[in-house]
């Protein structure tokens, strides 16, 4: 999917969407991004092992927990 598809499928202008990813996205707008690529959110970062990910902005490690039920 080219970064303009991406654009269009969560309703922002490239220009928009390049901005937010080149500095610091929010929540709400990774939460776009991976549900328009149908994966989720965890997966938008690089480092995913044993219930952690890797900020991509100060490389530190941040424990995820699913929990089911959305509760």
């Amino acid at each position: 999917m080219s970064q303009k598809d991406l654009a269009e499928s969560i309703g922002v202008t490239p220009p928009a969407l390049s901005q937010s990813l080149s500095g610091n996205p929010t929540i709400g707008m990774l939460e776009k991004i991976a549900g328009a690529l149908g994966v989720p959110l965890a997966e938008l970062f690089a480092d995913w092992t044993d219930g952690e990910i890797v900020c991509p902005h100060c490389g530190g490690r941040i424990s995820v927990e699913i929990k089911k039920g959305g509760k």
